[in-house]
């Protein structure tokens, strides 16, 4: 914000933060709701924020008066639907300058040691999280304000058992298969390997792809709003497979813009990723199975501060490969928000959620050696 003199002659003074080592410090890319993106100086969660505050005169020779100087450090998360209220989830406060007046052009340390920043910056659909710096020039008809945005990221650390996702899926007597994937939880920049093996094909199918779901969620009771974003999307095979055969699975998470899974941060929202299993039949109708992944960030060098502990998910075990799930049916067309139902000539479900229990159907597929797979 900027004051503008009474009698009309333009602004009067002009604030500057200035971080040390502002010069060496990393830098992130962050979304801003136009869905651009803006580099920011990049912070982690117990480090230090320390610089200086500038305060210049725009006209030398005349005086600023003001009921105090602060800083203020805070981590905010704003609801779209509700943009009249932020919600502070940290707020730090340091105090300049006490009552008086400037005379001429000023400089002012600050210093906020190890601050707590427990979640990672976010832009959504229906939410932003933010953390900044802000400067206020208290006067008495209009405050002098600056804010500087900064970039937070989370680092992780999961332990070595690292479970790989294996399910059998289909269709009672007509289509059984097979899908794993080697892990159920990824960092960033990591890349999914698996495969797909076919235990049993009574339908004509004619291709298939994978999807990787980004699921935000916001709200709670009634005002629970579910968004559904399709990052990236590979067909993965064309043409009608045959029983016992194989398809492989290879997807690399670094080109796509892609964020730590969230859980109820401060109580406000989620973000979830799922991977989204499609089978299309040469009659145009959809199969969709989808599996919850847990996506974290990892650093060039984990601090034991900078851990977080790992947050479980609940994800299908060897144990249950004995079992087939019956696949979930998709209207055609289909958008890029699944949805699930239970006939491809019903309408579809309003964002129903994809860990919705799916009815199990016992396997069919008799004298297939699993060892093939």
């Amino acid at each position: 914000m900027i004051e503008v003199s009474f009698f009309g002659f333009g602004q009067s003074a002009e604030i500057d933060i200035i971080l040390d080592g502002a010069a060496t410090r990393r830098t992130a890319e962050v979304k801003t709701e136009d869905g651009k993106k803006e580099r920011l100086f990049l912070f982690f969660d117990g480090e230090s924020l320390s610089g200086k505050v500038n305060i210049t005169l725009k006209r030398p020779g005349y005086k600023l008066e003001h009921q105090g100087i602060k800083i203020e450090f805070l981590g905010q998360i704003e609801l779209y639907y509700d943009r009249g209220n932020q919600h502070e989830f940290t707020s730090l406060v340091k105090e300049l300058a006490r009552p008086g007046e400037l005379h001429h052009n000023t400089s002012y340390d600050f210093d906020f040691n190890q601050v707590e920043k427990p979640y990672e910056v976010y832009t959504g659909t229906n939410v932003k999280l933010r953390y900044f710096l802000r400067v206020t020039v208290v006067r008495r008809l209009t405050d002098l304000v600056k804010e500087v945005d900064l970039a937070v990221h989370t680092l992780s650390s999961y332990p070595e058992m690292n479970s790989s996702i294996k399910m059998e899926v289909g269709i009672e007597d007509s289509l059984h298969i097979e899908f794993e994937y080697n892990k159920s939880k990824y960092h960033l920049k990591d890349v999914i390997v698996g495969k797909i093996y076919f235990l049993l094909v009574r339908i004509k199918i004619r291709h298939m792809e994978i999807a990787i779901i980004r699921r935000e969620t916001t709200g709670s009771g009634p005002n629970v709003f579910n968004e559904n974003e399709t990052i990236a999307k590979y067909e993965i095979m064309d043409g009608s497979p045959v029983r016992g055969e194989s398809i492989p699975i290879r997807v690399f998470l670094a080109g796509y813009d892609l964020t730590p899974t969230m859980r109820d941060i401060n109580k406000k929202f989620s973000v979830r990723y799922y991977l989204n299993l499609v089978l299309v039949d040469e009659e145009e109708r959809r199969y969709f199975k989808q599996q919850e992944i847990t996506l974290w960030r990892k650093g060039d060098r984990i601090r034991k501060s900078l851990q977080m502990a790992p947050v479980p998910v609940t994800t299908p075990t060897n144990g249950e490969s004995d079992q087939v799930q019956a696949f979930e049916k998709i209207p055609t067309p289909v958008n890029e928000e699944p949805s699930l139902e239970d006939s491809p000539t019903e309408e579809p479900a309003p964002n129903p959620a994809p860990s919705e229990e799916i009815p199990r159907v016992e396997s069919s597929a008799e004298g297939v050696s699993r060892e093939d797979a």
